[in-house]
């Protein structure tokens, strides 16, 4: 297979001396310092698993691994891979949080897919199962050359470049915190399958990723890329599931394509996917917290996140289960329930994800995140005709408006709205918002405009209301705040009024 830079060929190539004395030859290193390895992906059968342990040589480095088996479905499969110090790893689920993640579209309901699982470069997996297991595969990922991640990562370290900040800087709650720009991690060898669909942030899913937790700063962005290629190739996801990432040194990552500041769906919450938004940390957290400093980048991103979007990191959000992630659910398709504003992924789904430690945080995550956004706003958009009336002619061009609140409803006078229109190019790797009008909130915290807009079901255009921010003395202190999302069609130039607002974008918008 090829796509997208992805190549399968055999990962059975060389020995691990072999790779040992590579990784020493200068021309090697000049490789490494050059710039990241194009991935490969490899699929290795197995066959039958039976009860106890098994050992596999890969013979070439694999940064990260997944399990795949038929049946049965119940099955506890645990792996682990003897590291880059020649020591094994503990064991881990195979399964590990994948239960509840998806979809972006229907997969195999044969094959049991396990979570990838990072290594940092290894050439022996272990297997064991206390029952007899048929199928098995291994879906096997190097992103380093065949040299090991981790061991990249360590003739890099502080050689490599300052990874790139995300655009637009939006200063909701209590600022908006440094995300590391998606294109500082992808280089290029992460393009999703279509553009991205938005919805609307309601909540905020908490994830972790099964890996061990002593990773280094510069094996992330590797890590990155080999957790694409599975979720890609392996998953068959439009993109990484997750929209953030967050490591153990405190950094955040842009993950899934489509805009920080924007409701982009994920692949991360079966069910829920189309009402959230996704954040895993880098590590696994079953019996061990966080560090300090992705507690505090954690904190910090859903305040600002969920400030944004006018969520309260309070109380619980009644959210109506998807019947295309149903199947990952605890819940049945369409049923109604209640979730917590900030959950964790167990929360939603049929899961031990985010791992019983971090899990255990959440409470405290929701005490911060009020703390540090106690005076967030709500931005509204909609797009209705005037109610008939004397002076309100028949036929009149609909109108654009809207309302600026703190989240008790308190309106926001004298604050600047800009109605923006999205246009998306690269399957969403480049989002652009343009301001095409503005207008000010009134005493009620209400705005309207005239427009040349109608409804549209399919087709049109993505616009948004963005408050950048209120310096007003009425609304002092109001952060940015943007409204969900509102396709519109230019309506035919008979209904347009006499004074149209400016031309919208003729960008093509995504596909949802």
């Amino acid at each position: 297979m090829s796509a997208g830079g992805i190549t399968r060929r055999s990962l059975l190539a060389a020995t691990a001396g072999a790779a040992a004395a590579r990784l020493m030859h200068p021309g090697r290193v000049l490789a490494a310092l050059a710039g990241p390895a194009q991935p490969v992906l490899e699929e290795r059968w197995v066959g039958e698993l039976p009860a106890g342990d098994l050992t596999i040589e890969l013979k070439r480095s694999a940064d990260l691994l997944g399990v795949q088996w038929r049946a049965p479905a119940d099955a506890h499969v645990e792996l682990r891979v003897r590291g880059h110090a020649g020591r094994w790893s503990r064991w881990v689920a195979a399964a590990g949080c994948a239960g509840g993640h998806g979809p972006d579209r229907p997969g195999r309901a044969d094959v049991l897919v396990g979570a990838p699982v990072w290594t940092g470069g290894t050439t022996f997996v272990q297997l064991r199962s206390r029952r007899a297991v048929s199928g098995v595969r291994l879906q096997l990922v190097d992103v380093s050359g065949r040299m090991g991640a981790h061991r990249q990562a360590s003739i890099l370290g502080a050689l490599a470049s300052a990874l790139p900040r995300a655009t637009p800087v939006l200063a909701a709650g209590p600022g908006q915190p440094p995300i590391i720009a998606r294109r500082g991690w992808a280089q290029g060898m992460a393009r999703p399958r279509v553009a991205p669909a938005y919805g609307a942030v309601q909540m905020a899913f908490v994830h972790h990723t099964e890996n061990p937790n002593g990773y280094l700063p510069a094996e992330v962005p590797a890590m990155l890329r080999a957790i694409f290629v599975f979720h890609r190739y392996v998953r068959g996801w439009d993109d990484i599931g997750y929209n953030f990432v967050v490591d153990l040194y405190g950094r955040v990552f842009e993950a899934r394509a489509g805009g920080i500041d924007e409701p982009v769906v994920g692949a991360h919450a079966g069910g829920y996917n189309r009402v959230s938004s996704g954040v895993a940390v880098l590590g696994s957290f079953m019996s061990q917290g966080i560090s300090p400093a992705a507690q505090r980048a954690l904190d910090h991103l859903l305040a600002w996140k969920l400030s944004l979007h006018g969520v309260s990191p309070e109380g619980r959000a009644a959210v109506r289960v998807n019947p295309a992630g149903a199947a990952f659910s605890r819940f049945p398709a369409n049923a109604i329930v209640s979730l917590p504003r900030i959950a964790g992924h167990r929360d939603g789904d049929s899961t031990d994800c985010p791992g019983d430690a971090l899990y255990g945080e959440l409470a405290r995550v929701r005490t911060s995140v009020r703390r540090l956004a106690p005076g967030a706003a709500r931005a509204t958009l909609s797009l209705a005709r005037p109610a008939p009336g004397p002076g309100s002619p028949q036929g009149a061009a609909p109108v654009l408006g809207g309302a600026l609140t703190l989240l008790d409803g308190t309106p926001i006078a004298g604050a600047p709205i800009m109605v923006q229109a999205r246009s998306v190019t690269r399957s969403g790797e480049v989002v652009r918002e343009r301001t095409i009008a503005e207008a000010v909130t009134d005493g009620e915290g209400r705005w309207s405009l005239p427009t040349a807009f109608s409804p549209a079901r399919s087709g049109g255009m993505w616009v948004r209301a963005l408050c950048p921010g209120a310096t007003d003395r009425r609304s002092a202190g109001v952060g940015a705040a943007v409204s969900d999302p509102l396709r519109v069609a230019v309506a035919p130039p008979s209904s347009q009024p006499e004074a149209p607002p400016p031309t919208p974008p003729a960008a093509a918008p995504p596909a949802t």
